[in-house]
């Protein structure tokens, strides 16, 4: 297996499964309602805030990696839009689902030493940097989204 084929599975796993964490994005947030996604626990961000956070970079690397500009900025990635129904939580994740596909496809057909080039400027480091980084930063979040859907669970049984 190649780098770039190996980066893409470890892209695919962290959010449809099978790294060896045993944990992703898909499974956890399989049965998450709207209403949990959206519930405000102290100041602490939503279920559905680092969702669209997370899944904010893949939709940045996508453009990158279909040979647009890089255009997203770190202060806009938790703006999630205000979601009032389950189709609209639904249609976060379903977009979210078919980029990290359409990324990990365009990753595959790389050469490795695409993986060392700078990630459209050298400012940003390479390729292998930036995906390896937004495949960490999924990790860090997804703890945070395995916590807050139990602390929204017991607060639902609490009331």
């Amino acid at each position: 297996m190649t780098l770039t084929q190996q980066t893409a599975k470890h892209l695919r796993d962290i959010h449809f499964g099978g790294n060896w964490t045993t944990t992703n994005l898909k499974d956890v947030l399989s049965d998450v309602s709207w209403k949990e996604a959206t519930t405000q626990i102290d100041e602490f961000n939503t279920i559905a805030v680092l969702t669209y956070h997370t899944t904010y970079y893949i939709n940045a690397l996508l453009d990158v990696l279909e040979g647009k500009a890089l255009t997203s900025k770190d202060e806009l990635s938790f703006l999630c839009p205000q979601l009032s129904s389950e189709f609209e939580w639904q249609n976060i994740q379903r977009s979210a689902w078919d980029n990290v596909e359409k990324a990990a496809v365009l990753i595959e057909g790389f050469s490795d030493e695409k993986l060392k080039e700078d990630f459209t400027d050298e400012k940003y480091g390479s390729y292998y940097r930036n995906i390896h980084g937004i495949i960490e930063h999924m990790h860090y979040h997804l703890g945070q989204i395995v916590i807050l859907k139990r602390l929204v669970r017991k607060l639902n049984e609490e009331e």
